[in-house]
């Protein structure tokens, strides 16, 4: 187990840069330790106040007292917490920026997918275009909603799914053959590897003033695979 990427720390919380592929908190199941779980042998007392998908990287915020876990639940269902995600997406989008306003609830029929629908709840996305490769587009999102899934939920619906999302979108790896003509594997290879084989999907920043009236701008360095993608996306575009 690596050493955890702690991202700031004080008496009352913790942030942390989460790795992809690890979750947030225990699933039903047990089925791996949780970033929760690795915390809890650590500090006497771990609160959840919000959670990130299995598969997106990047900061994570846990409450140490059930004061200040109280503070900061309320502070991301009032939305006093502004939330930044970075994004790889499939494709060319005709709007550079734009708001994405489409309720989201669960999936009638499957289990643990959520949907568009007008019965669901309000769920607001702002997304800008940073750069295009055509065939896949780096965006910035401000959530000012916190859905389960919401800009997964979101990109499928505008038509411009997350880079590698099994359930929203085509699932299939990132190969550095997709990108360059006239590819050829090393001598050294049998098979290519993915690039990006996860969900192109990073919360990079969160900003709150904490209950002592600190503000608090909190950033995680895009994650290793997010930056080798790009890269590569950038050489061969």
């Amino acid at each position: 187990m690596k050493p955890l990427d702690i991202i700031f720390e004080q008496d009352d919380f913790i942030v942390i840069n989460k790795p992809a592929g690890m979750l947030s908190i225990p699933d039903r199941t047990q089925s791996a330790e949780s970033l929760k779980d690795i915390l809890q042998k650590k500090y006497p007392q771990v609160f959840t106040v919000h959670r990130l998908d299995k598969d997106t990287s990047g900061v994570i915020v846990f409450a140490k007292n059930e004061q200040t876990h109280q503070y900061l639940s309320t502070a991301f269902e009032e939305r006093m917490v502004e939330k930044y995600y970075t994004g790889i997406v499939h494709g060319t989008l005709a709007q550079k920026e734009g708001r994405i306003d489409a309720p989201i609830t669960e999936h009638p029929a499957k289990n643990g997918k959520m949907v568009v629908l007008k019965k669901g709840k309000p769920s607001v996305t702002d997304y800008k275009v940073i750069e295009e490769f055509g065939l896949y587009s780096l965006l910035e999102f401000q959530i000012h909603t916190g859905r389960t899934h919401q800009i997964r939920v979101h990109m499928q619906h505008i038509g411009h799914s997350i880079a590698c999302d099994e359930t929203y979108g085509n699932g299939q790896s990132i190969f550095i053959s997709s990108l360059k003509r006239n590819f050829k594997l090393s001598k050294d290879e049998e098979e290519e590897r993915p690039i990006l084989r996860r969900l192109g999907l990073h919360a990079q920043r969160l900003s709150f003033t904490d209950q002592k009236g600190v503000l608090h701008n909190l950033e995680a360095p895009l994650a290793k695979d997010l930056r080798a993608l790009l890269q590569q996306l950038r050489k061969w575009k």
